[in-house]
């Protein structure tokens, strides 16, 4: 057997606030909290549920000391799936995320944006039909 993948950590500040701005943007319920960490997903998961198949990751928010330097190395794409790419942008930044220019120049088709923490994301292409 392999191995699954089952939760993306992110370190930050402020796990609380992490986690409510995720859930808002992704419909995400909190699954878990403990001493400065909140767990976050589409589901809550069950060892015999994840053996059996992949199943959807859940985002982990870890409290640590230390600020967000640079760049992220990875980051989440996200697609709305009930509105355009434009609409959901806006209401991204009416839930606390703020544009971010990473290089990526004005003749993209997605729109790069960071988590009121500065971690970056992508809103790509809508799936609404």
């Amino acid at each position: 057997m392999t191995s699954r993948f089952t939760e993306l950590t992110v370190d930050c500040h402020d796990p609380e606030r992490l986690a409510e701005f995720w859930c808002a943007v992704l419909d995400f319920e909190v699954i878990d909290r403990g001493e400065g960490q909140v767990e976050i997903g589409s589901w809550v998961p069950t060892a015999e549920e994840i053996r059996a198949r992949q199943m959807p990751p859940t985002l982990v928010f870890i409290r640590v000391p230390e600020g967000k330097a640079v760049k992220n190395r990875l980051h989440l794409d996200v697609s709305p799936v009930d509105r355009t790419t434009e609409a959901e942008v806006t209401r991204l930044l009416a839930l606390g995320a703020t544009r971010a220019d990473v290089g990526q120049g004005p003749d993209r088709s997605w729109v790069v944006m960071a988590d009121p923490e500065g971690n970056e994301f992508d809103v790509v292409r809508t799936l609404a039909s």
